[in-house]
């Protein structure tokens, strides 16, 4: 799966149905430090920063999630000779965020990683993250087209165009995202005056004299 086919289709689609209990960890004392340290962002109000620096605090997704979530990440947009992968943009960290800025994505993504895990279990006698490579491409290979999609998939189809559209998302807004598509931002311009051509058609043939 290539860079350009891997980010196509990137519409949200509905939720899977497959549901879990949330099961969030304490924030770790790391966390805590991380979030203490955390720098307010330009144009970003205190309130906000307030709560961006309340949601670093906290931990959603488990060890074995993020595993899981990283993976993904980079089957969805894998390295190539421009740039590294999701996973290496901070894709998985984005996501984590996410889940907690948006409550309305936590089910849809645990309960999606919890689909993975049991197709996988039953396909190939292990969770998704430990499966080989070729058992990972083969099982994402049938939830990554919506319309290829046999009947009884459905779940996974919408799991997983929920983790493309937000792995586009946070490998996009990136500094490596960023670098990868060459936007450089807004820069100044250099003029060298009227182009001679242009003042000889008003008749200026030696400049403006």
């Amino acid at each position: 799966m290539n860079r350009r086919d891997s980010i196509k289709a990137l519409g949200l689609a509905a939720a899977g149905s497959t549901l879990l209990a949330v099961d969030a960890c304490r924030p770790s004392p790391e966390a805590k430090k991380a979030i203490n340290e955390r720098e307010k962002l330009p144009g970003v109000t205190d309130t906000e920063h307030e709560r961006n620096s309340r949601l670093d605090s906290e931990q959603f997704f488990t060890a074995h999630e993020l595993k899981t979530i990283s993976v993904l990440a980079a089957i969805i947009i894998p390295a190539d000779e421009v740039s590294g992968s999701a996973a290496d943009a901070g894709v998985p960290e984005f996501i984590e965020f996410m889940a907690k800025d948006i409550p309305g994505y936590q089910t849809p993504l645990r309960g999606g990683l919890k689909w993975l895990d049991v197709q996988s279990q039953r396909r190939y006698g292990a969770v998704f993250a430990e499966c080989e490579e070729q058992e990972q491409l083969a099982l994402v290979d049938e939830i990554a087209y919506p319309a290829k999609a046999k009947p009884g998939m459905e779940p996974g189809v919408a799991f997983f165009s929920l983790m493309r559209n937000l792995t586009a998302s946070g490998f996009f807004t990136s500094e490596m995202g960023v670098k990868d598509i060459g936007y450089v931002g807004n820069r100044p311009g250099v003029w060298d005056g009227v182009p001679q051509d242009v003042l000889q058609a008003h008749g200026f043939k030696d400049g403006w004299g």
